[in-house]
């Protein structure tokens, strides 16, 4: 059975100096998740935020929180990412010694627990904590910055986790220059979640609407869900 398909605009496009705001109108816009990069300038190349932005962002919107942690060590921050109101926490395979210790730790504080993979992450890095899982997240551009162009080889590496995720109830997120060009050949491989940045956020806020419907329009046609 597919798993539900989800549009989930990045805040790393979004106007910083009117977060609550942006969050709010991709919300109203049809956002399903808001996606949320946390980068340390060390595990990537660049510093985003972290839980206290979080927090204060939370009251702007009833959806689903998608944080996304690109920091090492990831562990020591788990419980304030949770306190300040995400309800997925992914973690990088590379971002501490013990990966399933790490997962066990999200779903203890009454999290869903991802994994995210990058580009060079070999798929065999989640083959034994694929049960501790509720998101796989396949990076289809180096972690780090937004507006990158969309790593093509990550297609088949899609279609591997889907192998190995088989009828697991595991939601499968792309991250990384998602367009309405892009959606087509991820949700084909096996994508469910689709995170976009500057596809969503481009044009301002009267543009948010049509900017996620037509990353919808091409997902669905794709999975032959549109009447």
């Amino acid at each position: 059975m597919n798993r539900p398909l989800l549009i989930a605009p990045s805040v790393l496009s979004a106007d910083f100096s009117r977060l609550g705001e942006e969050i709010a109108a991709v919300e109203d816009a049809g956002a399903d998740w808001i996606h949320l990069d946390v980068m340390d300038g060390h595990f990537v190349p660049n510093i985003t935020f972290g839980a206290p932005v979080i927090a204060m962002a939370r009251p702007a919107s009833r959806r689903h929180f998608d944080v996304h942690l690109m920091i090492a060590p990831a562990d020591p921050f788990l419980e304030a990412f949770a306190a300040a109101g995400a309800d997925t926490i992914t973690v990088h395979a590379e971002a501490g010694p013990h990966l399933d210790r790490s997962l066990q730790a999200i779903r203890k504080l009454g999290k869903r627990a991802g994994v995210a993979l990058n580009p060079a992450t070999p798929v065999s890095a989640i083959q034994h904590v694929i049960d501790r899982l509720d998101l796989v997240l396949v990076m289809t551009v180096n972690p780090g910055f937004g507006g990158q162009a969309f790593i093509p080889a990550m297609v088949e590496k899609i279609r591997q986790v889907k192998a190995l995720v088989g009828d697991r109830p595991v939601d499968i997120e792309v991250d990384g220059g998602i367009t309405a060009e892009t959606a087509g050949s991820v949700v084909a491989a096996g994508a469910n979640v689709l995170v976009a940045g500057n596809a969503v956020f481009r044009g301002g806020a009267s543009a948010y609407r049509g900017n996620i419907e037509a990353i919808r329009a091409v997902a669905e046609l794709e999975r032959g869900e549109r009447a």
